[in-house]
C-alpha cells in the first residue's frame, strides 16, 4: 500500500533555539499530539502536547531538550509499521526523516487510517472471522489453505492479539458460507472467537442451552 503521497508539509518544525510562544500557539490551535524540534536543521526530538501546561512563552525550547520524545519514520517505512508507531507512542502525527535526519514532513494518523480503510480488506464484501491458537501452532500459509479449501477467498489477515502464548488473528473472508470455514478451522484446533451469526456450531450450542434451561425449569 502506497502512503508516501500522504506526506504533509504544512505542519511546522521548530528550532531548539526558538521560544515556546509559537509552540504553545500551535498546540492551542490544532489537535496534534506532537511537533518536531530540530537543531541546525537536524531532527532532535518531539515536543508533546501533554507538556503544554508546563510551557511558558518566554522560555526557550532548549530548556526542554531532555524532555523531547524520540520517534519517527522514514519514507521507506511500511504502512503497518507506521500504524504501529502511531499506536506505540500514542501520537496522531509522525515526523518523516531522510538519511541526513532532516524532517521531510509528517504523516497524519487520520490520513493513514483513511488509506487503510480504502483497501480491499474493508471495501470488498466479505465476513470477519476471529480465530485463536497457540503462538507456535499457526502459520499464515495454513490459514490461507484452510480458507481456500472451502472455495473461499482470503481478503486479509493480521494478528490482533497475543497473550499467554495464544495468538488472535482477524480474517476477512470472501464467502457466503462462513459455517464451513469455521468448522474446518475447528478441525485444525483453532478456537473461533468471533464469526458470523450463521455459525451452525454456535447455533447448536444455543439450542442445547435453551433445551437444558427448559428441562431444569420443569
Amino acid at each position: 500500500m502506497y502512503i508516501q503521497d500522504q506526506i504533509i508539509t504544512t505542519v511546522p518544525v521548530f528550532e531548539v533555539s526558538e521560544t515556546l510562544k509559537e509552540v504553545i500557539q500551535f498546540f492551542e490551535e490544532t489537535t496534534y499530539s506532537h511537533v518536531a524540534v530540530t537543531e541546525n536543521g537536524v531532527f532532535l526530538g518531539l515536543l508533546s502536547e501533554m507538556d503544554l501546561a508546563c510551557f511558558e512563552p518566554e522560555k526557550s525550547i532548549e530548556e526542554f531538550r531532555y524532555e523531547l520524545e524520540n520517534f519517527f519514520v522514514t519514507k521507506e517505512t511500511a504502512w503497518l509499521d507506521v500504524l504501529e508507531m502511531f499506536s506505540r507512542n500514542e501520537a496522531n502525527i509522525l515526523p518523516i526523516l531522510d538519511e541526513a535526519q532532516l524532517v521531510l514532513g509528517y504523516y497524519d494518523l487520520e490520513d493513514i487510517v483513511g488509506v487503510f480503510i480504502d483497501t480491499p480488506f474493508f471495501r470488498e464484501p466479505g465476513a470477519i472471522l476471529v480465530i485463536s491458537t497457540g503462538i507456535k501452532d499457526y502459520s499464515f500459509s495454513e490459514i490461507a489453505q484452510i480458507v481456500e479449501s472451502n472455495n473461499a477467498r482470503l481478503l486479509g489477515a493480521f494478528i490482533t492479539g497475543s497473550e499467554n502464548d495464544v495468538v488472535q488473528i482477524t480474517l476477512k473472508i470472501g464467502t457466503q458460507n462462513m459455517n464451513e470455514v469455521a468448522q474446518t478451522f475447528r478441525r485444525y484446533n483453532y478456537t473461533i472467537i468471533f464469526g458470523n451469526s450463521d455459525d451452525q456450531f454456535l447455533e447448536d450450542l444455543k439450542q442445547r442451552s435453551d433445551y437444558l434451561e427448559k428441562y431444569l425449569n420443569v
